[in-house]
């Protein structure tokens, strides 16, 4: 009988509980992969037992896809100072920090594990394209009321555009992601995407050299 973990186990509760079991899922994924992921293998990193994993969460899919959501820092939506560049990138490159540090290990972990594990994405969809689209898509509303944004604009799928580009880059990379390329992904693709025709937009793109003063004017 393991009394001490058997008293560990009495004394967790609630969240601490929980957090303890997404760590443990998470460790186990960087180190093992999700193919050689097990709930008895979690379960004794946590020092839980399997009752309460399964007391949360139905299947390892779930509890990967909320361990990692959990993981991953929330995108601070900055201040409106009414520069749509500025916000923009401030929000993307505390994606691309994410990135480069820890999780970005664990991110390249989940793709090799998506390709066979189709019912992993539906969860990692369900998790995080919310968490990741919100940020952008306020910032995007912002400029809508101050008539710098289209309309049309507000959509899961153009909020979602740079984290998605972003992604991409990490993955086709052997390097961290250098602040040049979040500017990139701003100026040359979100700008252009959203911005509403004959609008005035503060800022230059300084990286490469182009007036962002005016889409579509002609």
């Amino acid at each position: 009988m393991n009394i001490k973990g058997d008293a560990a186990r009495r004394r967790r509760r609630g969240e601490e509980l929980l957090d303890a079991i997404r760590r443990a899922a998470l460790d186990e994924l960087v180190e093992s992969g999700y193919a050689n992921l097990t709930v008895d293998g979690i379960a004794a990193r946590a020092g839980a037992g399997r009752a309460s994993i399964y007391r949360y969460w139905s299947a390892l899919p779930e509890l990967v896809a909320d361990a990692v959501s959990h993981s991953m820092p929330d995108l601070v939506v900055p201040p409106d100072t009414g520069d749509l560049r500025d916000q923009l990138i401030a929000v993307l490159a505390q994606g691309a920090e994410d990135l480069n540090g820890p999780n970005g290990a664990l991110a390249r972990n989940l793709v090799a594990a998506a390709v066979q594990h189709p019912e992993l994405v539906e969860r990692l969809r369900e998790h995080l394209l919310t968490r990741l689209g919100a940020p952008f898509f306020e910032i995007l509303r912002r400029g809508v009321v101050r008539g710098e944004v289209r309309p049309g604009a507000l959509t899961q799928n153009v909020a979602t555009a740079g984290p998605h580009l972003l992604f991409m880059t990490f993955l086709l990379s052997t390097g961290p992601i250098p602040p040049s390329r979040v500017n990139g992904i701003v100026d040359e693709v979100l700008l252009p995407l959203v911005v509403a025709p004959g609008a005035s937009v503060r800022g230059r793109g300084r990286d490469h050299g182009q007036d962002l003063g005016r889409f579509g004017a002609e």
